[in-house]
């Protein structure tokens, strides 16, 4: 018996900003550095061999690092609480360290099941927070204020240098041993730490200049969002540390006078101060993936299943409707899309294909490499009308498509059966003269699908069927307090406290990479 401590590494795949690490180099015993691939967890509906690949990638980069502080990683494959009992009739464990984590129903589920085999094996199985988000908590108003005190303290620095436990690192499995199927994605974003810091310096120093005015576009918002989704979805990167970087850079863009960068820095902190007010929100409430917010919704929709012509048609950008059509076809190969996108999308199966959100939902889901589930669920369930909002959003794809795309770009990139296509017609061809139509070559029904539907009766009838539906009020379940849905974080520029207690420092990030100061506003959400 060694009475090793282990870290177990879950959505937190950094040796940097790390506490559980720390905690466990502290003990002075031998440190176990682990991971495991939960087959429960690759069977859910929403997780997809793009997130696999995104994870794997993730893993090799946090090896390396591991590796050159003297431990490789562990890996295992097993439920968590097997794995770690296991380990412990092997080798003994002193105590397992964690990150609190905040994910979905089924991995609150699986760390209660650690918490009472730890409990029984008399082995501690200490979670530290991360994000700022604070477990059993509902009071919206101290949340900001404690939100705002943690993205202020000093990040953790990684440890130099690990004790090695005399345990075998096992092999690294691959995506058909979860049955995990093929999933083409040309365009997805490689994982690893130094992928994400360089996104987040590219940001800071140059891409995200136009981030308040562009995010809403799909075509401009490819580069002039940070992109770091899918790295604060598996922890490469921190929230923290993005957030530190960003008060750094714009108040160096405040002496600098330029006004335009700093207004995007402050949009850019308050979407990372509202990603982690959701996590609050789902930490509240964990059932959000099949489970309304409020207790009844209005009407009931209609239930779909896999190899429905109407689901098929939509999740692989077969409308019909060209700039819903290209937003699909882009998160097919891209595996990202911007929020507005996003929710269109999502509008549009719920309202106009009047599909009940779940299955749509875990179908969208899947197609995200950042998919977190406290965004996407919520999310989902606003866009379909299931948290009680007083108007039913109900997104018109044409006007979507005019207001985002109006010269036709993004849809001549990515539905190329419509390139020929005049742009007074590429947003509704259906309208388009027939002359126009065969002078494009094209045939609609054959070269290119009809309308699945009629958007605006489709509409109509949505939002008469939703109106009609509401003569008795939503009854909530109550795991979600009014406060914390409701209320707006308060805005990140206003938040003093945030900046970082050393600021030259704060771009560094560890990886012996050159500060901001020397070199040359180098790029970097």
């Amino acid at each position: 018996m060694t009475d090793l401590h282990v870290v177990w590494f879950k959505r937190d795949l950094r040796v940097h900003d790390h506490a559980p690490l720390l905690a466990a180099v502290a003990s002075g015993a031998p440190v176990l550095p682990l991971y495991i691939f939960e087959p429960g967890f690759w069977a859910q509906a929403e997780h997809s061999r793009r997130q696999f690949d995104f994870l794997m990638e993730s893993l090799q980069s946090l090896d390396e690092a591991l590796k050159a502080r003297g431990s490789a990683l562990c890996l295992r494959v097993g439920s968590a609480a097997d794995v770690l009992a296991d380990l412990h009739k092997r080798h003994g464990l002193a105590a397992i360290h964690a990150h609190e984590e905040t994910g979905s129903q089924w991995t609150y589920d699986r760390d209660r099941a650690v918490q009472r085999w730890g409990l029984k094996a008399g082995v501690a199985f200490r979670e530290q927070p991360q994000n700022g988000v604070v477990r059993r908590h509902n009071d919206a108003e101290a949340w900001n204020r404690h939100w705002e005190a943690f993205m202020s303290l000093p990040r953790p620095k990684a440890p130099e240098s690990l004790m090695a436990a005399n345990v075998p690192a096992g092999e690294w499995p691959i995506a058909e041993d979860f049955g995990l199927p093929q999933d083409p994605c040309p365009g997805r974003q490689p994982g690893g730490r130094a992928e994400g810091v360089e996104l987040l310096r590219s940001f800071l120093a140059a891409r995200g200049r136009r981030y308040r005015i562009d995010m809403s576009s799909p075509q401009a918002a490819t580069g002039a969002c940070s992109r770091l989704s899918p790295h604060f979805a598996f922890g490469t990167v921190s929230i923290r540390e993005a957030c530190q970087g960003a008060m750094r850079a714009r108040a160096d863009l405040e002496l600098d006078g330029d006004s335009t960068f700093a207004a995007s820095l402050d949009a850019f902190l308050s979407r990372l101060q509202w990603h982690c007010h959701d996590l609050q929100k789902l930490e509240n409430q964990t059932s959000l993936s099949g489970r309304n917010l409020m207790g009844e919704p209005d009407v009931r929709r209609d239930v779909f299943s896999d190899g429905d012509p109407r689901l098929e048609a939509w999740i692989n950008g077969r409308t019909g409707f060209p700039f819903l059509d290209a937003c699909m076809r882009s998160l097919n190969q891209t595996g990202w899309l911007n929020h507005r996108a996003r929710a269109m999308v999502m509008a549009f199966a719920s309202q106009h294909l009047w599909m009940d959100w779940r299955h749509p939902a875990a179908r969208l889901a899947a197609l995200f490499t950042d998919f977190e589930p406290a965004i996407h669920y919520p999310q989902a369930q606003m866009q379909s009308g299931a948290t009680g909002s007083a108007i039913p959003r109900i997104y018109n794809p044409v006007k979507q498509s005019l207001d985002h795309d109006r010269d036709g770009t993004f849809i001549r990139h990515w539905v190329p059966e419509l390139a020929t296509l005049a742009t007074a017609h590429i947003h509704a061809p259906w309208d388009a003269p027939k002359a126009e139509l065969a002078h494009a070559g094209i045939v609609l029904g054959q070269t290119y699908p009809m309308r699945i539907v009629d958007h605006m009766a489709a509409a109509r009838e949505a939002r008469d069927r939703i109106y009609s539906g509401r003569a008795r009020p939503a009854r909530s379940h109550g795991a979600v307090p009014e406060a914390a849905r409701s209320r707006q974080p308060s805005p990140a520029r206003k938040q003093k406290a945030v900046a970082p207690s050393r600021a030259p420092q704060q771009l560094a990030f560890d990886l012996q990479m050159p500060d901001r100061a020397d070199s040359g506003h180098s790029p970097s959400v």
